[in-house]
């Protein structure tokens, strides 16, 4: 019998009872036997065979009304306890084995030489996209706690720790799991768009900022150690961008003046943080040997601390530019300095001026010491830490358009067809004369958009990045945020980015493109580099998984196949979510899943609500992530997967048919599924747990249409059902196995966007449980709607039946103990939070309202449940 690695079990079991004794001293012991004997009761029931969940109902019906939020809360915080040592484990576990850069490089050596891995390394390309898609429930107070928690367990596994830092660590852990217990794990209120934006900075401000040029360091000496070559200062794998305070899709709350401030509070921080490098390169870089050049750009030529001097002009620069900053977030209309930091080159040019001399001096140790951590930053960073990306839905600038000719008399432009549409905006972009007329009566919605367009003009460039236009559906809607732009005096080709979301604007992808690309005037705007997005989220709650995948993937291999004809230089960019159901999943499967060619050492990815926090929180997950990232994007690049078969494709195009019938047959088209989703999930009660700044739902009063993907996913996965994840997909399998069994083997052998697809699916159906989505059905839900629910359970165990039979296992899971024991090690936590959710459900239901402690306990149970299953949405 498999279990828990002995070191993860001793790290959980102490955390455990530190927050027992915790609970026992502050809530005193009768509240600590309950939770004592709720929590034997779900253990007992975890391990038995026969399941009968009425012991533990009846234990948690016969609570007191007082004793349910604090039990509410001492299961949700073991399971922030539990993560935080499984992601200690995880991070330990993978620094022991031989470094997988090391295994990449030696088994992609056979096929390349030294010098061709020392270019592929050098010119990677991966931009990590950290979004302002709300599903980090937890409260960045606590965040900290929990990472500092984390530090303490990192201390304590050192094995030459002395006894007196043993005790204070293990102190600090006490201390750690009181405060946590004593501390609000509920936001009151939402938080705002610069909330958000604020928490991104704070990861790169306190993790990746360090474990950036560290992961960089550690890349260089194996290339050194591998290879024989050395990287270049500015080989720079990974860039950041940030969708916080640049996403208004459907979000009232993210405004110009937003994007505006968000821009400026980077560039603020960007100048603290370098400042303090610079700091440290004063005080330890003290030799008076320079070059000529070096002493060329000093006050003082023949200083005795040159290096110094160049370091406090570049800090005198640095400190004018953030006292400008900071005075203009504050209101305050100050003189603009003539020297203000505005492109990363007025950082660099110093820095390597400093590096050249220091070379040429023979300092080549000091010179890769500090100095270049702070240059590989710079190339990392910028001046604002994350350069925004602007994302508007593409209708807001054809009512933009509308609105503007319907006042110039030149016709509605919302009714022209896309030739006209089309033949107009290619007029307006080549022409010289203005297009806008400096006032007219534009409605607040188009106001806003140009004033947008004017704060991407106002700013320096290198604070923006792309402009996405989510729902794209056709070639004029990037033409006309490209006029929108110009209109409003942007002066640089900002790329314009079509999102392509549901299952018709992934097929039509690449026909848009195609119209894009035989342009002129748009070949000359872009100069042959193109960034085209492919959306998860949408795509899967328009299809069903299995379908949407399977589009995503045709999508990609025609645009990359267009793009090679037109040489294009085609960058996709992976609206991936933190669930399955919206795109997520471990990054190495993802890789190793996409069409051969589509990567090249190029890649745009979304990270998005909880998973920034797991993958980039603390500097050693944020090496281990950056690590992964580089092996898997080296292993599509340079040993893609092969292209599939033809009797493959022919295939899965008829399992992703009966998958979309099966999908659509229950969401679309099953009259019960609107009511019965709506009362059996906590969808209608998700607005009182205030996780984000944008609404719920697109448009305020559409139905479960127009509901946002993350919602959806989160619903779902409250009631343990996982359905986006996989429903339509047994009748799938069924179809191919019953049609071609050998073919269908083959696919699972031999494609990897196939098995990889799989191993995902298993993984939502380990983490559904239909015995607790049957109690929350026999609570909530009307017995009118009951035999959809039975039939929709009864799906999901004939899909897991169905994959342990094409896995040739016992039980689902079986062929990743891991994760089995990682499910099995919350399920008796996870479970009484599910049953006491349903049952505050039931009780507000019936009465209409709850009282303000047990309406906070509802919301404990929602936080506690994302915390089990390691994610919201």
């Amino acid at each position: 019998m498999h279990q828990l690695p002995e070191s993860l079990r001793d790290n959980v079991r102490v955390l455990g009872e530190l927050l027992g004794q915790t609970i026992s001293e502050h809530e005193g012991p009768e509240l600590f036997n309950a939770v004592e004997e709720i929590r034997n009761i779900s253990k007992q029931l975890a391990d038995a065979h026969e399941v009968d969940y009425q012991p533990l109902v009846d234990s948690l019906t016969q609570l007191k009304d007082q004793d349910i939020l604090p039990l509410a809360r001492a299961f949700t915080q073991f399971l922030n306890l539990t993560n935080i040592a499984e992601q200690h484990y995880n991070c330990r576990a993978k620094i022991q084995p031989e470094d997988t850069l090391r295994g990449i490089i030696k088994e992609l050596g056979d096929d390349y030489s030294n010098d061709e891995l020392t270019k592929a390394i050098s010119e990677l390309k991966i931009n990590l996209v950290l979004t302002a898609h709300p599903t980090e429930v937890s409260r960045r107070t606590l965040i900290r706690k929990f990472n500092a928690l984390q530090s303490s367990l990192d201390e304590l596994d050192r094995s030459n720790l002395p006894e007196p830092l043993q005790h204070k660590h293990k102190k600090n852990l006490e201390r750690l799991v009181e405060e946590i217990w004593n501390t609000d794990e509920i936001r009151n209120e939402r938080p705002t768009a610069m909330d958000e934006a604020r928490g991104g900075f704070s990861v790169i401000e306190f993790s990746l900022w360090k474990a950036v040029p560290e992961f960089i360091r550690h890349l260089n000496r194996i290339c050194q150690d591998k290879l024989g070559n050395s990287l270049a200062m500015d080989s720079t794998p990974f860039t950041f961008c940030s969708w916080m305070g640049g996403d208004r899709d459907g979000n009232p709350n993210v405004t110009h003046d937003v994007t505006r401030e968000v821009i400026l509070i980077g560039r603020a921080r960007a100048t603290r943080l370098y400042l303090a490098d610079i700091d440290e390169l004063v005080a330890n870089i003290s030799m008076s040997v320079a070059s000529a050049e070096l002493r060329h750009q000093l006050d003082e030529p023949n200083s005795v601390t040159p290096y110094r001097d160049l370091f406090e002009q570049l800090r005198d620069r640095l400190a004018r530019s953030r006292s400008w900053l900071k005075g203009t977030l504050n209101g305050e209309t100050l003189s603009r300095p003539t020297d203000l930091i505005e492109t990363r080159e007025d950082i660099l040019e110093p820095l390597l001026l400093a590096h050249r001399s220091l070379c040429e001096s023979g300092f080549q140790r000091v010179a890769d010491g500090p100095l270049i951590d702070t240059i590989r930053r710079v190339y990392a960073f910028g001046i604002n830490l994350s350069p925004v990306d602007v994302r508007q839905d593409g209708d807001r600038h054809v009512q933009a358009l509308d609105e503007l000719c319907l006042h110039l008399d030149l016709g509605s432009y919302r009714e022209w067809d896309e030739e006209k549409r089309i033949e107009f905006l290619l007029e307006q972009l080549q022409s010289k004369r203005p297009l806008l007329p400096k006032q007219w009566p534009a409605t607040p919605e188009t106001k806003e958009v140009l004033d947008t367009c004017r704060v991407i003009a106002e700013q320096p460039e290198e604070c923006l990045s792309h402009y996405v236009i989510s729902m794209a559906e056709q070639a004029s809607d990037v033409l006309a945020v490209a006029l929108l732009l110009k209109e409003s005096g942007v002066s640089w080709a900002m790329p314009v980015v079509p999102l392509f979301e549901t299952l018709d604007d992934l097929n039509r992808a690449a026909k848009v493109m195609n119209t894009l690309w035989q342009m002129h005037w748009y070949q000359k705007y872009t100069g042959g580099s193109q960034c085209v997005m492919i959306g998860y989220s949408d795509s899967a709650k328009d299809a069903g998984k299995l379908a949407a995948t399977w589009a995503q993937y045709q999508a990609q291999e025609k645009l990359v196949e267009l793009a090679e004809q037109y040489q294009i230089d085609l960058t996709l960019f992976h609206g991936r979510g933190g669930t399955v159901g919206r795109g997520g999943g471990p990054v190495e499967k993802a890789m190793a899943s996409q069409p051969p060619g589509s990567v090249r050492g190029r890649i745009r990815v979304t990270e998005q609500g909880e998973m920034i926090r797991y993958k980039f929180g603390m500097p050693p997950i944020a090496f281990h992530s950056l690590r992964t990232y580089v092996v898997a994007t080296l292993r599509a690049s340079l040993k893609p997967s092969p292209a599939p078969k033809a009797e493959w494709r022919e295939l899965i195009e008829e399992m992703a048919q009966s998958s979309l019938a099966a999908y659509r047959g229950i969401v679309r088209e099953h009259p019960s599924f609107v009511p019965y989703f709506r009362s059996l999930t906590p969808e209608q009660e998700l607005g009182k747990l205030a996780i984000g700044s944008r609404p719920a739902k697109r448009k305020a009063t559409g139905g479960v249409e127009s509901l946002r993907a993350i919602p959806w996913v989160f619903a779902w996965m409250q009631v343990r059902l996982n359905l986006p994840s996989w429903l339509g997909v047994h009748q799938a399998l069924v179809y191919a196995e019953e049609k071609d069994p050998s073919l269908f083997k083959d696919m699972l052998e031999n494609w990897s966007f196939f098995s990889s697809f799989i191993d995902l699916l298993e993984m939502v159906v380990g983490k559904a449980d239909v015995n607790i989505c049957a109690h929350y059905e026999q609570q909530l839900v009307k017995p009118e709607l009951h035999e959809l629910g039975e039939q929709l359970r009864a799906d999901l165990i004939a899909l897991g039946n169905k994959l342990n039979e094409i896995k040739e296992q016992k039980e689902v899971l079986d062929s990743d103990p891991m994760l089995q024991l990682s499910i099995n090690a919350r399920k008796p936590y996870v479970d009484p939070l599910n049953y006491l959710q349903a049952e505050l459900l039931k009780r507000e239901r019936l009465a209409g309202e709850m009282s303000e402690e047990l309406e906070r306990a509802l919301k404990v149970t929602m936080a506690g449940i994302s915390a089990g299953m390691r994610n919201t949405g």
